[in-house]
């Protein structure tokens, strides 16, 4: 079973409560989704959408929109807003992937690195004054009894 899904809130603490509540809500309407996908996908998207929370400017006002499908054999999302670009450094990535910061010690910077280790498929686009980033978790085999 398949469904679409779509949320849209502004960059405040509150909205990251409301996409929790929208993948509970997946997970209740496609119990065939393994609980290990949707909660690795979970923490991708919160860490993401917790991002453009903390970081997008104007702070509180930049709007964001949450497109999910949730597909036979992959969960796939776009998480969308209008803030300002994101600064990608091309020493953060690694092999394909967000690398975490060199300093074990620092408190920031690790975000997009466990969000990459979460999913498939994590990337970032700036296009017409819209970042948009787009994840996929490709989903595991549920084993029957």
């Amino acid at each position: 079973m398949s469904g679409d899904y779509t949320l849209r809130g502004l960059s405040v603490p509150e909205s990251l409560d409301q996409l929790h509540d929208l993948l509970q809500q997946v997970a209740e309407e496609h119990e065939s989704v393994e609980a290990t996908d949707l909660m690795l996908f979970e923490t991708a998207v919160i860490e993401i959408a917790g991002n453009v929370v903390e970081h997008g400017r104007p702070h509180g006002n930049v709007a964001w929109t949450f497109d999910l499908a949730v597909l036979p054999d992959r969960l796939a999302a776009v998480l969308s807003d209008d803030g300002q670009a994101y600064d990608l450094d091309e020493e953060q990535m690694a092999d394909g992937r967000w690398a975490m910061p060199e300093d074990t010690f620092a408190e920031d910077g690790r975000g997009l690195a466990l969000a990459s280790v979460a999913l498939d498929e994590l990337d970032y686009q700036r296009t017409g004054g819209i970042n948009s980033w787009t994840m996929v978790r490709l989903r595991r085999e549920v084993a029957q009894p």
